[in-house]
This record gives structure tokens, C-alpha cells and sequence, in this order.
């Protein structure tokens, strides 16, 4: 997908995602009056996730796991005036074009698409409603919503932070102070398994409980840690986090922060081409 200064870049992180990232590649091949690059960051994944999203046409990039990672890549190494930052397992609903289109066309804003979760439950429906009321009001949308905003908007609120986790809502905390977070009034399906394998009350449950931790003040490293059983090993080098206080350690802060995401602590792996991690 040609480069252009114009148009939408569009960031996905990936991690393990070969199932589901081509079909949102499909999608995203059907407006290339809008999109004018895809940019795939993958996270050392094993099934072969970036060598499917090369066929398809993507730019892709290799980072060590952690969206925060990965994103901020990705939109380092993009062009496009606006972005579209996109986690890898969701599809985009009926009328997303023309929802883009409009948001292009209208004063600069981020937007952010409505929840859909892929599986049939009653209860994810009530999880949905939820979080588009929490989305409207308190203006916290989670990342697995998407995000669309104006390349300088995203520099003045300071970029996403490269953290391996709560970088969505430690991002959109800093987008409230420079605008209005908007609905697009479409949807971004994703998958349903995190609420198959954990059940819908339980995954609730642990993410409020990792706010909790997070309004605390414990850094972004220490709740994947704990989050996802990993024990993080810090290394020298510009693929790894060196322990400072910040944003994601500042206990002082009042609003909760978002759901959980991949993190780890492998070196970036030049799966297609190597860039170092921000």
C-alpha cells in the first residue's frame, strides 16, 4: 500500500494473530482511497502472523511484545497525516468507510469506534453497553476500540508511551486534555475469546482489580508481570524499558486505566525487517 503524507496510517499490533489479522487486512484493502498504509508491528510471534501480513500487502515491523511498544513504532515509522491505531484480532463493521470519511472531514478530534464483541452472549451485550457509556461519558475508551486522530494531535498530547501495558487509556487520559474523545458510530468486532477462556464475569473482574492496582501506582511493569505471570526481565538497550517513574507509576492519578494486553521480554527478532523499539 503506497506511502502518502496524505490519508490514513493505520498501526496494528500484533502478537500470534495469523487467524484473524488478514481478514481486518481484507477489510482495510477494501478503501485505499482512504488508507494509504498499513503498517503491521509484530510482536515475535510463532504462527507466522508477519509473513501473512506481508502477502497482504502490509508493511510490517518487528518489535519485542507490548502494544505500547509496538504502536509507538509503528506510528514512528508511518506517514499519513491522520492514524488509525488498531489491535490485530478485530473486523471492522458495515459503514466503517464512510464513518472514517466523515471524521476526516469534520474539525480535528480523536474518534474511536463502538464495542462489538464476537460471541453470543447476553451478558457481553450488557459488557458492550457499558463500555460505549463509559466511552461517551467518562471518556475512556480501551484500545481494543481503535483510535483515530490527527498526527499532530497525537505529538501534542505526547505520543503513546511504550509501555507493556495501560498504554490505551494512560494515552486517552492525555488526549482528554487537548479534545473531545468521539463516537464514530461504527462498530470494531473483536474476538470473544478473553471472555470465552476467562468467563464474562471473571475477565471483569481481573480488569478491575488491574485499575485498581494501576490507580495505586504500580508501574506498568510490575501489573504485566503479575497480570500475565511474567517475571520481566529489565536489559540494557533500547528494546527495554528502563525503570523510571512516570505516567504509568504516578499514584496520584484518579481515573482508572484500561485492559490488559500481550507483554514480554524477548529482544525485537527480525521477523521481516529489524527496527529497534522506541
Amino acid at each position: 500500500m503506497a506511502l502518502s503524507s496524505a490519508g490514513i496510517s493505520v498501526v496494528i499490533a500484533a502478537r500470534n494473530e495469523a487467524a484473524r489479522l488478514p481478514l481486518l487486512l481484507a477489510d482495510l484493502a477494501t478503501a485505499p482511497q482512504l488508507v494509504s498504509e498499513v503498517l503491521v508491528v509484530d510482536g515475535a510471534s510463532g504462527d507466522g502472523t508477519p509473513r501473512l501480513a506481508a502477502l497482504a500487502g502490509a508493511r510490517v515491523l518487528a518489535c519485542s511484545p507490548g502494544r505500547g511498544r509496538q504502536l509507538a513504532l509503528g506510528i514512528s515509522r508511518s506517514s499519513g497525516a491522520w492514524l488509525l491505531l488498531l489491535h490485530a484480532d478485530a473486523r471492522l463493521g458495515a459503514g466503517w468507510q464512510a464513518a472514517l470519511a466523515t471524521a476526516l472531514g469534520r474539525p480535528p478530534a480523536a474518534w474511536y469506534f463502538n464495542l462489538a464483541i464476537d460471541a453470543p452472549s447476553p451478558a457481553l451485550r450488557l459488557v458492550e453497553l457499558g463500555v460505549a457509556l463509559r466511552s461517551r461519558w467518562r471518556q475512556l475508551p480501551y484500545g481494543d476500540q481503535g483510535l483515530l486522530l490527527p498526527r499532530s494531535l497525537l505529538a501534542r498530547a505526547g505520543g503513546v508511551a511504550p509501555i507493556p501495558l495501560m498504554e490505551d487509556l494512560e494515552l486517552v487520559q492525555r488526549l482528554r486534555q487537548h479534545t473531545r474523545l468521539r463516537s464514530l458510530g461504527a462498530t470494531l468486532r473483536v474476538d470473544g475469546r478473553r471472555w470465552r477462556a476467562l468467563g464474562i464475569w471473571q475477565a471483569t473482574l481481573a480488569n478491575a482489580r488491574l485499575r485498581r492496582a494501576w490507580r495505586r501506582g504500580y508501574s506498568a511493569d510490575q501489573l504485566a508481570a503479575a497480570y500475565y505471570g511474567i517475571e520481566q526481565t529489565r536489559r540494557h538497550g533500547s528494546c527495554f524499558l528502563a525503570p523510571s517513574p512516570g505516567p504509568a507509576s504516578d499514584p496520584s492519578r484518579s481515573e482508572p486505566a484500561g485492559a490488559a494486553h500481550e507483554a514480554g521480554s524477548a529482544a525485537c527478532r527480525p521477523h521481516v525487517r529489524h527496527h529497534p523499539c522506541p
